[in-house]
């Protein structure tokens, strides 16, 4: 883990919000109904995520789209008036690439972030932002300039402040100083032979993309998300005293969906874990937005689960048996 090196990515994607901005102005002042962000995989939770980000906030009608749904069964709120974000790491994704033929032809605007600028993706989209990672924030700093110029984020020029200043370098010593946490729980679960996964509100979106895409695509682990709401209709039945668990306890408005998971569990299993955004320190951001940035806390503390995950099993991350291995 290179601070220097993670500082310096953090800061880049943040220092995208210029190019973010003009995009963003320009679409705004010329007009639009609705916003729809697009995705599958990974990519579809960063999706639902900034949908909840935005959806308390704003009337503007925004919505978050699965691609592969899309591409059988079409979405009428998809318009030309409708602005349509997505993201791809290696610009190849099938679905995503066919998604925006599709949107193309019905002269609906695009504003796509695509790592590899040199991949077709990137030419087909209407406006094309590269840069590696982050992609959270990256989405986060569309959906704030959006409700910013309806008016209704009044602090975002306050906010923007802290977050160039503080919040690279927050982050980062948030990932070291999680780093014995993060040890000890995959040395206990790194063998699970399931692991049960529960989150809520702007963390729910990134509770399902970390069971799916981390721990069942990557270290080939069974998992199961499970929305804090939904944890007492069904789900809680099967836990037992050695059920694994573990629950996201962030500090937007949702909290209180995951702090009464997180009290219950005590009565039933003794092999949960409850990790709130609250126990780490981030210098320089204001009380009243730690709740936005609580994603972000959680994604620091499972990028050093994960270092722990792939040491402990001798499984690199990077490998796949069957995506993009056999044709489906």
């Amino acid at each position: 883990m290179d601070k220097k090196i993670m500082i310096e990515k953090m800061n880049g994607a943040l220092g995208l919000r210029e190019e973010i901005n003009e995009i963003i102005d320009n679409l705004y002042e010329k007009g639009l109904d609705n916003v729809c962000w697009l995705g599958i995989g990974g990519t579809y939770a960063s999706a639902m995520q900034a949908t909840v980000h935005m959806k308390e906030k704003t009337s503007l009608e925004v919505f978050y789209q699965n691609a592969a749904e899309y591409l059988t069964t079409g979405n009428k709120r998809i318009t030309n008036r409708t602005l349509v974000i997505i993201s791809s790491v290696t610009g190849n994704t099938k679905e995503i690439v066919q998604s925006v033929k599709k949107l193309n032809d019905m002269g609906v605007v695009v504003l796509g972030f695509i790592d590899n600028s040199s991949a077709e993706l990137a030419s087909m989209v209407t406006y094309c932002i590269s840069y590696p990672e982050n992609e959270q924030l990256k989405f986060f700093m569309v959906a704030d300039r959006l409700m910013y110029l309806r008016g209704e984020f009044n602090d975002y020029e306050k906010f923007y402040q802290q977050m160039d200043e503080h919040f690279a370098n927050d982050i980062v010593n948030i990932e070291v100083n999680a780093d014995k946490f993060a040890s000890d729980f995959a040395e206990k679960h790194h063998n699970d032979k399931i692991h049960y996964f529960v989150g809520a509100g702007n963390q729910w979106g990134a509770t399902y993309s970390y069971a799916m895409c981390y721990w069942e695509e990557q270290h080939w682990l069974r998992t199961r998300p499970i929305e804090a709401g939904e944890f007492f209709h069904g789900m809680f039945e099967v836990v037992d005293k050695d059920t694994p668990v573990t629950v996201y306890v962030g500090e937007d408005t949702q909290r209180f969906l995951s702090e009464r998971v997180a009290k219950f569990l005590p009565r039933i299993c003794g092999n949960y874990t409850i990790i709130d955004s609250k126990d780490y320190e981030l210098p320089g951001i204001s009380e009243e937005y730690r709740g936005t940035l609580s994603p972000f806390v959680f994604h620091a503390i499972n990028n050093r689960i994960d270092a722990h995950i792939e040491h402990l099993n001798r499984h690199p991350m990077s490998i796949r048996r069957y995506y993009r291995a056999l044709e489906y």
